[in-house]
């Protein structure tokens, strides 16, 4: 079922690991992996269909190790940050439309973007990973390993596949059981974390206005 695929893939050496988040991002991918002649790599991709995103015909390369931020918190407390890896971008996009949430685009498990990480600590209160990968020796230990290798301490959620085998069956079924979707990933980060806290008006103004020179 590909549950493993992360988790194995990472322990090889000088392989390269992507997730694509949609259709499109596979392609990009793909071409990536052709033009990369030093070492092994791999594209993890979901069965069923991709969010349906709009086709293009240019192929890019994508910076090897590089993520990206698809959404930005406005809050200016109890700031989230959810790293999405592959097919979790978009339950991740919805979830965090519910909850005031940031959202990165991880797509690489290996290398890590560490410096997306270290900001994405620096700049929110708690982090939480999503990866369609059991998440024991996933994406998400990736992201706590780098944390650790820069001496960050922050709250962390791991949500992923659990340590079993799935049964066969719809994609989206499945996740929904798994607490992969939209709601249940809203769902366990506000058992982790709790109710976000409403921001207070002077505290939006003054996340807004900027001081007078």
């Amino acid at each position: 079922a590909g549950s493993f695929d992360l988790a194995y893939l990472c322990t090889l050496p000088n392989f390269v690991v992507m997730a694509a988040a949609d259709e499109v991002e596979l392609c990009h991918m793909v071409h990536t992996m052709a033009l990369h002649d030093s070492g092994p790599s791999a594209v993890r991709y979901p069965r069923g269909s991709g969010p349906g995103v709009a086709v293009v015909r240019e192929m890019d390369a994508l910076a090897i190790g590089k993520g990206e931020i698809r959404r930005e918190s406005k809050r200016t407390q109890q700031r989230i940050a959810v790293l999405a890896f592959g097919s979790m971008v978009q339950p991740a996009l919805e979830a965090a439309a519910q909850l005031d949430a940031s959202v990165a685009n991880m797509r690489f498990v290996k290398p890590i973007d560490t410096e997306l990480i270290v900001r994405l600590a620096q700049t929110h209160d708690a982090l939480v990973t999503v990866e369609e990968n059991v998440i024991a020796g996933g994406a998400g230990s990736a992201v706590a390993e780098a944390l650790s290798e820069q001496g960050i301490v922050i709250p962390l959620l791991h949500l992923g596949l659990p340590d079993a085998f799935i049964d066969h069956g719809d994609p989206v079924l499945l996740l929904s059981q798994c607490g992969l979707d939209a709601d249940g990933i809203a769902s366990s980060i506000l058992a982790r974390f709790g109710p976000m806290r409403v921001d207070s008006p002077a505290a939006v103004a003054a996340a807004i206005v900027k001081p007078a020179a």
